[in-house]
């Protein structure tokens, strides 16, 4: 899952920003409303953590011109106002949820979970292909019943190829969806996260090229 924080104060951000990824998401970081829109017009975010009351464009304005894109992103709006008729009116113009600060980083992360199980697409609660299962809230993943620990970069992309119920996903779109815009495009990251995936899955091999296409799941 890709995240775009946008929140101007830095330490904030930052806090937020580490903490994401050690759960697992690739995650950006903008720190006023241009920027913030400038990034959710060139990648493709699943959720974008925004603050309010942002500086340069008003989080608000964010929020009604990401919903006029109509890209399917999520939006989890944060304020340092918490009355009822803040977040109503936060809601009204076209947030998801609403966190008013100061709030439990576990719960930003259990909200940012829950925005993307209710995305466009229905998502069962445990994925399964073949033997193989993945709950992505309890971020578990089991074999024939054996458990398999994975780093969060190869949790995150066998879920996108389970997800995908066997299309082959390019190297290009798991590195825009499990990377920040930090990474290199032209990185062997995607090759050996796939690597250490079928080390990791055993055999029968599930996780296959697509020789210059990509990755898929399959039983052969």
């Amino acid at each position: 899952m890709r995240v775009l924080v946008a929140e101007d104060e830095e330490h904030m951000a930052r806090i937020l920003q580490i903490g994401l990824r050690r759960e697992g998401f690739a995650v950006d970081v903008a720190h006023d409303g241009g920027a913030a829109l400038d990034r959710l017009a060139v990648h493709d975010y699943d959720a974008v953590v925004l603050d309010r009351d942002l500086p340069v464009v008003h989080g608000d304005e964010v929020c009604r011109r990401l919903r006029e894109l109509d890209t399917g992103c999520r939006i989890l709006m944060l304020t340092a106002a918490g009355r009822l008729d803040d977040k109503v009116e936060g809601l009204a113009l076209g947030a998801d949820d609403y966190l008013a600060k100061p709030f439990d980083f576990p719960e930003l992360v259990a909200r940012l979970r829950a925005l993307h199980r209710r995305s466009p697409m229905a998502y069962a609660p445990v994925l399964t292909f073949a033997d193989l299962a993945l709950d992505p809230g309890r971020r578990r993943v089991t074999r024939a019943g054996r458990e398999v620990r994975l780093a969060p970069k190869e949790f995150a992309v066998l879920e996108l190829l389970m997800r995908a119920d066997g299309a082959v996903l390019s190297a290009e779109h798991l590195l825009e969806k499990c990377w920040d815009e930090h990474a290199d495009p032209f990185t062997n990251a995607v090759r050996l996260v796939i690597h250490t995936l079928r080390r990791k899955l055993g055999t029968p091999q599930l996780v296959h090229t697509a020789t210059g296409a990509g990755y898929y799941l399959g039983s052969r």
